[in-house]
């Protein structure tokens, strides 16, 4: 089954790591990323650009598209990169996920939520499920 490890950290340009710091995210992340890729788990890894380059865009109660900047809540963490990992169960995926560095800037700790993927085919089920029961 797909994981998609969220990371969580409060963005604050006025902060900034110490090189020490960088160096030691940055090798810690090298090193998950090696792990996970010699198993054949990782699929992907990306950080994500600050919250403030962020489009949203919702539907008004007209079913209009209403597009804003921004992200989604006003937090005081967002989210700043994944890692897609196929894991066996959750276990593994957590097992991983306690090894992603989450110390931001502003030297707060952040965090990881972990989160089963539901692959398409499985919501196209339920529809034609749904769409079943009402036809029956």
């Amino acid at each position: 089954m797909q994981y998609l490890l969220l990371i969580y950290n409060a963005e604050n340009p006025e902060a900034k790591r110490s090189p020490e710091d960088f160096q030691a995210s940055m090798a810690a992340h090298r090193a998950l990323m090696d792990e996970t890729t010699q198993k054949g788990i990782l699929l992907s890894v990306n950080p994500l650009k600050p919250s403030t380059t962020a489009t949203t865009i919702r539907r008004t109660s007209d079913g209009k598209p209403l597009i804003t900047d921004g992200p989604f809540a006003e937090t005081k963490e967002q989210l700043a990169g994944y890692y897609l990992l196929e894991c066996k169960d959750l276990d593994e995926a957590i097992s991983y996920a306690q090894k992603i560095p989450i110390r931001c800037a502003a030297g707060s700790i952040g965090g990881v939520e972990v989160r089963p993927v539901m692959p398409f085919a499985d919501i196209q089920k339920q529809f034609e499920s749904l769409l079943a029961e009402q036809h029956a």
